[in-house]
């Protein structure tokens, strides 16, 4: 098919087509050929939105359904490493089922939180500017996640604190947590503790969700099914 359209161009050319005969059957080959314009740089940013948002409402409705974080042990949340002590400690005089209450609480709370969280990220993936697009696109498999980590971290952590602040305080693990802090202060010869658990589990719940965006933004690059619109199929299929 290919071969046939070009002799016939060539054809026009040994055959003194005018200007515009040219530029018309030029204009036939290419669609024809199925050619198309090279990618705009608004077109890159755009795809690049559309995957980041694509990306997280995957990820934050993973990560919302019951169990999201507490079984999947890429992102559970763990007890406080900081205050890895009281854990132990605690286990040590028989808590050991209060430290777990408390750890299947705080991922109950994260997966609450991520629910509120995917209008902040979408929010945030929508003010991106374009400046970076092409190095994006043209970056490592998590390359769009990690640009949207750098710049938005800040402003998404100070929405979504109080976010995930009353997500832990709607299924008790604030209450569990200070319970547990209090026993464990309460133990004679330990050296007090105090840590915030809020900051925390906002760190945590946020690591997460990035995860999953990066996983499902990976999946947008390397697997063709996963571009379900003709922009995302334009913008990364022409990096392949």
């Amino acid at each position: 098919m290919k071969r046939f359209l070009s002799t016939i161009l060539v054809a026009c050319v040994l055959t003194a087509c005018t200007t515009a005969q040219l530029n018309q059957t030029m204009s036939e080959v290419n669609k024809a050929l199925n050619t198309e314009a090279p990618l705009t740089t608004a077109e890159v940013g755009e795809g690049l939105k559309e995957a980041l948002v694509k990306g997280i409402s995957n990820g934050s409705d993973l990560a919302s359904q019951l169990d999201g974080y507490f079984k999947n042990p890429r992102i559970k949340i763990p007890f406080p490493p900081d205050v890895k002590k009281v854990e132990d400690k605690l286990r040590q005089v028989g808590l050991g089922s209060e430290v777990d209450k408390f750890v299947m609480t705080l991922n109950r709370g994260a997966e609450d939180a991520a629910k509120e969280a995917k209008p902040i990220f979408i929010n945030a993936i929508k003010q991106m500017t374009i400046q970076d697009a092409w190095g994006i696109l043209r970056g490592s498999e998590n390359a769009a996640t990690e640009y949207l980590k750098r710049t938005t971290t800040a402003q998404l952590r100070e929405k979504f604190q109080p976010v995930i602040a009353n997500s832990l305080n709607k299924v008790n693990a604030t209450k569990y947590y200070s319970d547990i802090v209090t026993q464990y202060n309460r133990i004679p010869l330990v050296e007090k503790v105090n840590p915030d658990l809020n900051d925390y589990a906002t760190t945590k719940a946020m690591d997460g969700l990035f995860l999953l965006i990066a996983d499902e933004e990976k999946k947008v690059r390397q697997d063709p099914v996963a571009r379900t619109t003709e922009l995302l199929k334009k913008v990364f299929g022409s990096q392949q």
